[in-house]
């Protein structure tokens, strides 16, 4: 299972050394990645948070899923790249994606495909070491450059909708893909990556994919399945009802969802988020999601459904737990115990 990068995402949601204790804790137990979210309102500084992970680990992969050229612009997140990458060379990927945490409270807009691309050119370039003419107001354009670039920092594009899936093929050097681990929504995925990868002329077997998804190694199915509710009603709020539809879940749920803040998604009161959303999402709806499309089940079933994710054109798969106020404490331990030993061990045959 070389070939299957597991990685698990840890929100900066602590004092920065407090939280490389949870990453020295991933490293030790065998997983080949960290992933760090960007939300300036919601966690510490991603970077101040990397930067610490980069001096107290030595293996483990750091990248950040994701930051933002929003809040942050393209040349301040290629001198912050640029730090962490020199302090663990080789380790480090920067994963970029079109705001949703960190824009919404603030009230910006999410990037737009255009802008994504324009500011993917110019991060390159910058790590690269080229000049760059940047808008100048008043005296039309400023050429600049980085001062001791990293141009083995690579760019791994966060997306979901048709434009940015077939964007990352063209212009990324990986992919963060959003949709889950469900076969039909990842077939669906993938074909667009590679649609942008071949119109650029480039081989989209030599693209990095990685897959985002919720996952809880339990017995109790049912239970964790209904802690999922509010990520299955933000999907269906935002756009997602083809992907459950595909699933057989059909819902309807309003744009705006009052008593839940800053969002479905990152709930500081999950409970009540559970609450609310039951109202949409029923107990049969959440379990069909997290059957389809998360990791959850007992270690055996995990393993299972890691084995058969290459088959997808899937390279890693970063591992979420329900929750952004804590960090995935139980998951590392319960994976790291049960899933990474049988994953490298030789699957049964017959």
């Amino acid at each position: 299972m070389s070939a299957l990068r597991i990685g698990v995402r840890v929100p900066p949601c602590d004092r920065a050394d407090r939280i490389v204790q949870t990453v020295r804790r991933a490293e030790q137990l065998g997983f080949d990645d960290v992933w760090f979210p960007d939300s300036q309102l919601l966690w510490r500084d991603v970077f101040t948070t990397l930067t610490a992970a980069a001096l107290g680990t030595e293996r483990i992969g750091l990248g950040t899923a994701v930051t933002n050229l929003a809040t942050r612009h393209p040349a301040v997140v290629a001198s912050a790249a640029r730090s962490v990458a020199e302090l663990a060379p080789g380790r480090f990927s920067l994963g970029l994606g079109v705001g949703n945490s960190s824009v919404g409270p603030i009230g910006l807009r999410q990037t737009t495909s255009a802008a994504m691309r324009e500011g993917l050119v110019m991060l390159r370039a910058l790590l690269d070491g080229e000049d760059w003419d940047f808008e100048a107001p008043k005296n039309g354009k400023v050429r600049s450059r980085l001062r001791d670039p990293r141009p083995e920092v690579p760019l791994h594009l966060a997306a979901s909708g048709p434009k940015n899936l077939r964007l990352a093929g063209e212009t990324a050097d990986g992919v963060i893909l959003l949709s889950g681990v469900s076969p039909n929504t990842l077939e669906g995925a993938t074909a667009r990556v590679r649609e942008g990868a071949e119109a650029a002329g480039r081989d989209p077997g030599r693209l990095p994919i990685t897959v985002s998804a919720f996952c809880a190694v339990t017995d109790d199915l049912e239970a964790e399945a209904r802690l999922i509710k509010p990520i299955c009603a933000s999907i269906a709020q935002n756009g997602g009802a083809p992907f459950l539809a595909l699933a057989g879940i059909d819902v309807d749920v309003p744009a705006t969802v009052e008593g839940v803040y800053p969002d479905l998604v990152h709930a500081e009161d999950w409970d009540r988020a559970v609450e609310i959303c039951s109202a949409w999402i029923s107990d049969e709806a959440a379990l069909r999601f997290a059957r389809e499309f998360c990791l959850f089940g007992t270690a055996e079933q995990i393993t299972e459904r890691l084995r058969a994710l290459p088959a997808h054109g899937v390279t890693g798969v970063f591992l979420q737990h329900v929750g952004s106020y804590d960090p995935p404490t139980d998951l590392i331990e319960a994976v790291g115990s049960a899933v990474l030993p049988a994953l490298d061990a030789q699957p049964a045959k017959g």
